[in-house]
């Protein structure tokens, strides 16, 4: 009779969230700093870049921003880490006629996100089995949505995509989930042309990301909540 309670009890802390969760260390603006604050958004923002590591190295194909890097990387010569890290910054510029804002966390997001994924790259093993890959694709979106609700929840500033997704809302009107799906499939078609590698891992990825982010928002809360 125990286990069902315990199944019960742990589908219920594992609920998603339909917010953004208010957390005791969210900011009151973008450059409001502190240690604990810019700890926990560091955190974040590699647990994120190792997550995507993991699942480039899956070897089962990337998510869509790491498709286009992947194919930008292929024909520049240049390192993963640097072609995000310059991705990032780009997009920054597209921000300008958007009147977007940038704060704290929108550079330490190409920063820290950028070095990660290049270190992550560096040090995890490339899959050559399709059960190593598909673990090492669902450890990764695992990472990758518990390091966004970390962040995101420090409240210091949107990343450069999230903020492209928001500022081309703000400016045409067009539903967030519609602007979301139409820049994903156009860097992922752009990408993939490139050279950048899709697959199973990227379907994974789309997939599950969202309700991954969200379980991870709801036990950000419920923690906090006490």
């Amino acid at each position: 009779m125990q286990e069902p309670s315990k199944l019960r009890s742990l589908a219920s802390h594992l609920r998603p969230h339909k917010t953004v969760p208010i957390t005791p260390w969210r900011a009151k603006h973008r450059w409001d700093l502190s240690i604990p604050r810019v700890l926990l958004l560091s955190l974040g923002l590699a647990m994120f870049g190792f997550g995507d590591a993991l699942v480039f190295q899956s070897n089962l194909g990337n998510a869509p921003w790491t498709v286009f890097a992947q194919g930008l990387s292929l024909k520049t010569g240049l390192s993963l880490g640097w072609t995000t890290f310059y991705t990032g910054f780009v997009i920054l510029l597209i921000w300008i006629p958007l009147r977007e804002r940038p704060g704290f966390g929108t550079i330490s997001n190409i920063v820290i996100i950028s070095s990660c994924i290049q270190t992550g790259v560096e040090i995890f093993p490339l899959q050559s089995t399709f059960l190593g890959g598909i673990a090492s694709a669902l450890l990764g979106i695992a990472l990758v949505g518990v390091g966004s609700a970390l962040y995101i929840t420090c409240g210091l500033g949107s990343g450069p995509r999230d903020g492209l997704m928001t500022g081309v809302h703000n400016r045409t009107g067009v539903r967030v989930g519609r602007v979301r799906i139409c820049i994903e499939v156009t860097v992922l078609i752009i990408g993939a042309l490139l050279g950048g590698r899709i697959g199973l891992g990227t379907a994974l990825f789309a997939v599950l990301i969202g309700q991954t982010v969200a379980i991870s928002f709801g036990v950000v809360a419920r923690l906090t909540s006490k």
